[in-house]
């Protein structure tokens, strides 16, 4: 009997991830629609003298690609986000193992099994605004577009589009419209402290918002490059003085 359960169970989930994946519960984006991802941005109203003086927006972002983002983002957000990103197609099946296990053993320090590519799928589809609430079915969904968006993009592409659409708080978004919200500078120059709190802001960008909180900020900033210098993305010595 034991051996009939283990089937049964198991071709039940086979079949159950197969109704995602056919689209069942919820039609899954396709590769065209992925293809043509538009981020709303800001229009902004400059003088005569070329000086900004307003933005008009729904969302305040304006989009920047790779090369105009610093080099310290980058790594402040894989050492502390994603660390397997360049090991992986989207979906981290080590690090599902991961959590799978600190769930068996309540280890609270297992950290989250969602990857960038997933984490970029929620930000383009939030769970909110989709009709099924099931979490097994929306953390499949999740992997499913993951997984496409990794056949479609290169890995320097999902950082960029990731970094364009995260939410900073305060109807932020985007590195660059958070970089100049709150350090008054571009994301192309931002310092390893300027990098680390924004990116450490994604895990909360209301609670670790430096300018309303700016204690809570600077200990996840720590937090941040301490695990910049964990993954050989800063070194010991840089690490230790900022």
């Amino acid at each position: 009997y034991g051996v009939l359960f283990i089937l049964f169970l198991a071709i039940g989930i086979t079949l159950f991830v197969y109704s995602v994946y056919a689209g069942l519960w919820g039609k899954l984006p396709d590769y065209a629609e992925l293809r043509d991802i538009r981020n709303d941005e800001a229009s902004e109203l400059y003088s005569e003298d070329n000086l900004l003086i307003g933005k008009y927006y729904v969302e305040n972002r304006t989009n920047v690609n790779f090369n105009h983002i610093s080099p310290y983002a980058v790594k402040a957000l894989i050492a502390t986000e994603d660390v397997r990103f360049y090991d992986h197609s989207g979906v981290d099946v080590r690090g599902l193992f991961r959590v799978a296990k600190g769930l068996l053993t309540a280890n609270t320090s297992a950290g989250g099994g969602s990857t960038l590519s997933q984490q970029l799928a929620k930000n383009l589809y939030p769970r909110d605004e989709q009709q099924v609430t099931f979490i097994p079915v929306v953390k499949l969904k999740e992997m499913f577009t993951a997984h496409r968006l990794e056949n479609i993009y290169s890995k320097d592409d999902i950082l960029t589009l990731y970094l364009n659409t995260v939410s900073f708080g305060e109807n932020t978004f985007g590195i660059e419209s958070a970089a100049q919200k709150y350090f008054s500078t571009s994301a192309s120059d931002l310092t390893i402290p300027q990098a680390a709190t924004l990116i450490g802001m994604l895990k909360g960008p209301s609670r670790y918002n430096p300018r309303l909180h700016p204690e809570r900020a600077l200990n996840r900033r720590n937090t941040v490059i301490d695990q910049m210098m964990k993954y050989d993305y800063l070194d010991e010595e840089t690490g230790e003085k900022i």
